[in-house]
């Protein structure tokens, strides 16, 4: 078991995973053996010709072809993994890191953990000296998420603990009353684990809870609001626009990344505090079986993945996992990015 460590520096070495972008911009992600080659339809590209380059340099394979070599990017890394679940977004990730200020130290809980990609923010941002704990109730999506991380990190590090099971029944049990710094909830309903991260957090700590829809939304608010045991919560989304720039041709692009979850984080109050009483409008605040509809997965036109899929993607996870610890042997190893 290792702990987090920065990303690794110098030379190219067997082991090290490369991202390759070659003609027209296409990716390629290998993982450097003894003996490995990547193979495509402009050539052959030898991985002894990257071992000993620094990182950032180009190479040229059989047809002549050249290839940017750089080690991958975190961002760069969870876009293009095997997902069990959907992931969360970088720029998701990185609101959720800043607005529940996730610190080197801190104590963690998420749930649920997915396909991985969020968990590897905040081991990042908890550093060695932190704890993750991360609860999934499904046992597949769990074994991709924990290849995922071993597969970027080099294996799993030892201050990260996966449960599988319901947050509710399981964290009473893995954690001490007050003992968590930060509860971070990816998940249909979060507002029927408030109560058990309300006894878990210390006081001053953040929940921050990551939601698709707009009634979602409302609901884990107001239920947050009834509790009395938190501050008023904050909710906002996070939309990134890319800019094309090349001379005076300034634009935007004409795609961007826009609406992909809701965030809506609120603190701990000290046991016994009543915060001061905030005027607001009055709302409409109780919900029936036709608002809660309105959330469900048929209802929102959610994705879902069969189980063949699923397990296709356990065993992409597994490959990767395995190559990353063990440098030789094998099939090479080829993933693009999604975009």
């Amino acid at each position: 078991m290792t702990s987090v460590s920065a990303a690794p520096r110098g030379p190219f070495r067997y082991g090290d995973r490369v991202q390759l972008t070659g003609p027209k911009g296409r990716l390629h992600t290998i993982t450097l053996r003894e003996g490995g080659e990547l193979h495509t339809h402009h050539g052959v590209l030898r991985h002894v010709d990257l071992v000993g380059l620094p990182d950032g340099s180009v190479a040229a394979n059989s047809g002549g072809h050249e290839y940017l070599a750089l080690r991958p990017l975190l961002r760069d890394f969870v876009m293009s993994m095997p997902r069990g679940a959907a992931i969360v977004y970088p720029k998701d990730a990185a609101q959720i890191v800043a607005q529940a200020d996730i610190f080197p130290g801190a104590v963690v809980v998420e749930a649920g953990v997915g396909s991985g990609a969020l968990a590897l923010w905040l081991l990042r941002a908890v550093g060695p000296d932190g704890r993750l704990l991360s609860f999934e109730r499904r046992e597949d999506f769990a074994e991709v998420a924990r290849a995922n991380v071993a597969t970027f990190l080099g294996d799993a590090p030892d201050n990260w603990s996966v449960e599988v099971g319901d947050l509710v029944e399981r964290l009473p049990v893995a954690a001490e009353p007050g003992s968590v710094d930060r509860v971070v909830l990816d998940m249909l309903a979060p507002w029927d684990c408030i109560d058990v991260v309300a006894d878990a957090l210390a006081p001053g700590g953040v929940v921050i809870c990551y939601v698709a829809t707009a009634t979602q939304l409302s609901r884990v608010a107001e239920y947050i609001r009834a509790t009395g045991l938190f501050t008023e919560p904050e909710a906002n989304e996070t939309m990134v626009r890319g800019w094309h720039v090349e001379g005076l041709a300034v634009r935007p692009d004409h795609r961007m990344v826009a609406h992909t979850g809701f965030l809506l984080s609120a603190r701990r109050l000290a046991p016994g505090t009543i915060a001061p009483e905030q005027k607001r409008r009055a709302s409409k605040t109780s919900y029936t079986d036709d608002d809660v509809e309105l959330w469900t997965p048929g209802a929102v036109g959610e994705r879902q993945i069969t189980d063949k899929n699923l397990r296709k993607r356990v065993r992409e996870a597994r490959r990767a996992a395995d190559a990353s610890l063990a440098a030789g042997g094998g099939e090479d190893e080829r993933t693009e990015r999604l975009d």
